[in-house]
């Protein structure tokens, strides 16, 4: 038995039932390249779902789902909601603002509360990074958890549906490269998507930023490093820029955010430099003229609104796919 197995804290523990279905969704790390593909394919299954006259499939009529946002959010809280309606989920969005939480009450009073009223699923966006697996720790065994983002620590659904958009565009993973650029050391975004693009079998992957935003250590995680643009994007198949996360930073990290595009801003001109046929993604919201020119983020290369779309497929698939490893645990437990 592995290291990994032995340890009851490791997130991998946590995530699966006894036989290595997803019952939570909290992180990328310990998960099986067998179980990210099955997540990929169960969203194809969705993909087409928005075309169609009747946008619902019955796969979790009467459970309810409870989107708990501490962090402002619009993309991500959409798509959620929207996955949860078209699995015929009851959908409850607590504005957390406006809650008794606003009022001194302590999470876990909320969380009990919330669990009171029988819900079935927390969907958690929380700036403390492993605010998921806490509460994934607390809850009683029949509340399944996805983490929506947190802290600096994972924001594993979008790693995935990036990975749906990859493979989508791309066909599969091998002999891929990939250029993650801008700022790495405020993503979760970046950890979830190299620990994704690894588990998934990718060639390379590189990281391009100023040496202020880039993480200690992180190299550690087998990835190439880059400082200047024109280098870490030359023949790269898939080019996915991050947003400038302002309301993260302290201190002098940047010069200026016209520096940051002169240096960092993906351009027609610098995109020249990756391979002919690469994609361009960013997981939004779009910063123009600071991460991303207009051209580029409207171009034929930009799959980024397509992006927004696949969230919805791969929400779904994660969602009942947890829900589904709940209920079997439950059943074999009774």
């Amino acid at each position: 038995m592995s290291s990994a197995q032995n340890n009851p804290a490791h997130p991998r523990n946590v995530q699966l039932t006894a036989d290595g279905r997803l019952k939570h969704f909290l992180s990328i790390n310990g998960l099986s390249r067998a179980l990210l593909t099955e997540i990929l394919d169960t969203a194809e299954s969705f993909a087409n779902m928005g075309e169609q006259a009747v946008k619902k499939v019955p796969l979790l009529r009467g459970k309810t789902i409870v989107n708990l946002f501490f962090e402002n959010s619009t993309r991500t809280r959409a798509t959620f909601e929207l996955a949860a309606k078209r699995l015929s989920a009851d959908v409850l969005n607590l504005d957390i603002k406006t809650s008794s939480a606003a009022k001194g009450e302590t999470l876990m009073d909320t969380l009990q509360n919330i669990e009171a009223m029988h819900a079935d699923m927390f969907v958690v966006r929380h700036a403390d990074s492993g605010a998921a697996h806490f509460i994934a720790s607390q809850v009683t065994p029949r509340v399944a958890i996805i983490n929506a983002g947190d802290g600096r620590h994972a924001h594993p659904t979008q790693a995935m549906l990036d990975m749906f958009t990859i493979r989508r565009h791309k066909g599969g993973f091998e002999g891929l490269k990939v250029a993650i650029v801008g700022d790495i050391l405020h993503s979760r975004v970046a950890r979830s998507q190299i620990r994704a693009l690894h588990t998934l079998g990718v060639e390379e992957v590189r990281l391009v930023a100023p040496k202020t935003l880039l993480p200690i250590g992180v190299e550690d995680l087998g990835v190439k490093l880059f400082t200047r643009m024109e280098e870490g994007i030359r023949d790269v198949d898939v080019v996915i820029m991050l947003r400038l996360q302002k309301e993260r930073m302290s201190g002098a990290l940047l010069p200026s955010e016209s520096e940051f595009y002169r240096l960092y801003g993906l351009t027609t001109e610098k995109l020249a430099y990756a391979h002919p046929e690469a994609i361009v993604m960013h997981p939004g919201p779009i910063n123009r003229g600071v991460e991303i020119e207009s051209a580029v983020a409207d171009g034929s290369r930009s799959v980024i609104l397509q992006q927004v779309g696949y969230g919805i497929a791969t929400r779904m698939a994660v969602m009942s796919m947890a829900m589904s490893g709940q209920m079997q645990e439950r059943a074999q437990i009774q």
